[in-house]
């Protein structure tokens, strides 16, 4: 019995894995649109847009994880996108998990809409073609020289004085005036935190004593400002390019459930704030390793749930096309019409994902911006676990709120493609992606 256990325990142990990071700048032109149409177009890089993963080998089908400085991919373009990476990895569209961090002046990919909208600039195809040449690429070449992983690693630290609730201000039962990213609002700011999720995550591949990449989860917009047409992959992105340059090992940024999340309560907005705000998570990043717990990688599962989301019937389509095709209304208007008319045209599933890391860790993939108590439900699926969460995958969805979200108002309300009915559908997703 003795010997059965053992031969048990070490078939489990010896769980073979590598991982192969990658990288490609995803920089778009001077000229192209940002943000969708929604800001101002590029007249200048800052700092360059990056597409960063890491492409999972074990006896499964392998796994790709992809964060890039992008606003968002949305609908048949996110489809698109996992398919051209998938092949390049060698597997299958489902066990892509494609995230946009989501900063606005960014990118934002959604070539349906753009046929709706002919005459307005919404992205620049032929640039967004060549950024996902350059991931595929990108992808291959890592997959040259695979490194071996013998174990992962655990942390989490507190980021001080960067995330609040957007929606504090509520007075009767409904929200009133909004933080965003940033307010010189004095009222607004001298406001409590709010509901968030404080601490940032980092899960690490390791092949003995050297680190081979690591994977950092918080949940805020990533914007200090923008709008002025300055390419940016801001303070979240500056946070990541330090720690990857101080220790030469690839750090990779996941936007969490920042639906609700903006850094408005400690940020006015001035330019002097970025690297103040980049400080203070570069200080968390360093802090959660720092605190890391080492754990074996004897397991590796990846489960996908595919997802159909019913459109909010406050916004019909035939009302949506009158808005979208009215020239005396403002483009920004028309914009976000088109926007939701994909949404309301787009019916494949929408994909929720998980990848469990071994007995305790599990990264969740989420689309759409999706509030932080979505966050805060995924951890609580899993007491005593890791649980690290990335939203912002396929951005067809818009806001995803709370159902009661609809009922307090607010902005993101209004920019919610799917039904108030859909947390229900979504929490019970996340029971299904996170059982043990």
């Amino acid at each position: 019995m003795k010997a059965l256990l053992l031969f048990l325990l070490t078939s489990v142990s010896a769980l073979a894995v590598q991982i192969a990071p990658f990288r490609a700048d995803v920089t778009p032109p001077i000229g192209a649109p940002l943000c969708g149409g929604l800001v101002k177009p590029a007249v200048g890089v800052s700092e360059p847009l990056l597409a960063l993963g890491v492409v999972l080998l074990s006896d499964e089908k392998p796994v790709v994880l992809c964060a890039i400085d992008f606003c968002e991919i949305r609908g048949a373009d996110h489809i698109h996108w996992r398919e051209v990476l998938a092949k390049a990895a060698g597997t299958s569209a489902e066990r892509v998990a494609l995230h946009s961090l989501h900063q606005h002046n960014a990118p934002l990919v959604d070539n349906a809409a753009q046929k709706l909208l002919p005459e307005i600039g919404i992205l620049d195809a032929a640039a967004t073609d060549k950024a996902l040449a350059s991931i595929a690429a990108s992808i291959e070449a890592a997959l040259k020289a695979p490194q071996t992983v013998t174990h992962i690693s655990t942390g989490e630290a507190k980021v001080l004085e960067v995330a609040g609730n957007r929606r504090v201000q509520v007075i009767d039962g409904k929200v009133g005036k909004m933080r965003g990213s940033g307010s010189k609002d004095p009222v607004l700011r001298a406001l409590p935190e709010g509901l968030i999720d404080p601490f940032l995550k980092t899960v690490s591949f390791w092949d003995g004593e050297k680190k081979l990449a690591a994977l950092h989860y918080y949940a805020t917009h990533p914007m200090s400002y923008y709008g002025d047409g300055i390419i940016s992959h801001d303070f979240a992105g500056i946070a990541r390019e330090k720690r990857t340059q101080e220790d030469g090992v690839p750090h990779i940024y996941f936007t969490g459930c920042g639906g609700n999340i903006g850094a408005g309560k400690y940020n006015d907005g001035s330019p002097a704030m970025r690297p103040l705000l980049a400080g203070r998570i570069h200080a968390a990043m360093v802090e959660s390793e720092q605190n890391a717990k080492r754990l074996p990688l004897n397991k590796l599962a990846w489960k996908h749930v595919p997802v159909v989301l019913q459109p909010d019937p406050e916004f019909p389509e035939d009302r949506m096309l009158k808005v979208m095709q009215n020239t005396a209304t403002a483009p920004a208007t028309r914009i976000a019409a088109a926007l939701r008319i994909g949404f309301i045209r787009h019916r494949e599933p929408i994909p929720f994902t998980s990848l469990h890391l071994g007995e305790e860790v599990c990264l969740v993939h989420l689309p759409g911006e999706s509030f932080v108590e979505y966050q805060l439900f995924a951890q609580q699926q899993r007491p005593g676990g890791f649980t690290c969460t990335a939203s912002y995958g396929d951005g067809v969805t818009g806001y995803i709120p709370l159902e009661q979200s609809f009922v307090e108002g607010g902005y993101e309300p209004s920019q919610a493609y799917a039904a108030p009915n859909s947390e229900k559908v979504i929490k019970q997703t996340l029971s299904d992606l996170l059982k043990r």
